[in-house]
């Protein structure tokens, strides 16, 4: 892996819709302009889910307002440094992505998919983002700069592998 920064990473999930943004955008504030990060999706929703946006203004002090789903078509000739799935299906749909990009599986359960009231609805996307905020932070915290390539994705993931359920 050729060493430069800032590293590009992309997240992908199938609807783009909460688990690739909440990735995509906590990289952002995380890693201090050490990755240049994006998100997609497999199958993208129309919009991106209104307790993503939510979570992320009210606990990351992050806005997302107007940023829209996007088909993992888009980034089909990009070269990234890291290409991080989300979700098990957009894992197993993934494309072959040029320039031999570090891959990890970091799967989470779909918060689009629970069904509770609101509060429960909220504090579950709530938990989804601090899972994915918790790997992220130790992504950001990897010696990315000085480890060889096998190691860099073993440990990439590796993370992945930490707190499978919620």
């Amino acid at each position: 892996m050729n060493v430069h920064k800032p590293f590009k990473i992309l997240f992908l999930c199938t609807g783009n819709s909460a688990r690739s943004i909440f990735g995509e955008y906590l990289i952002r504030k995380l890693g201090k302009g050490r990755f240049e990060s994006y998100s997609a999706g497999a199958d993208p929703s129309s919009h991106i889910n209104h307790f993503t946006e939510r979570v992320l203004r009210e606990s990351f002090n992050i806005d997302v307002s107007g940023v829209k789903p996007k088909s993992w078509d888009v980034y089909k000739n990009v070269v990234f440094d890291f290409v991080i799935t989300v979700c098990d299906h957009a894992k197993e749909s993934c494309p072959v992505w040029p320039g031999q990009p570090i891959t990890a599986h970091w799967s989470s359960p779909d918060p689009a998919e629970f069904d509770g009231s609101e509060h429960d609805t909220y504090q579950y996307f709530w938990k989804i983002a601090h899972q994915i905020y918790r790997r992220v932070d130790l992504l950001c915290n990897l010696p990315v700069e000085k480890l060889d390539r096998l190691r860099l994705e073993s440990a990439t993931r590796q993370i992945g592998e930490q707190e499978k359920g919620l």
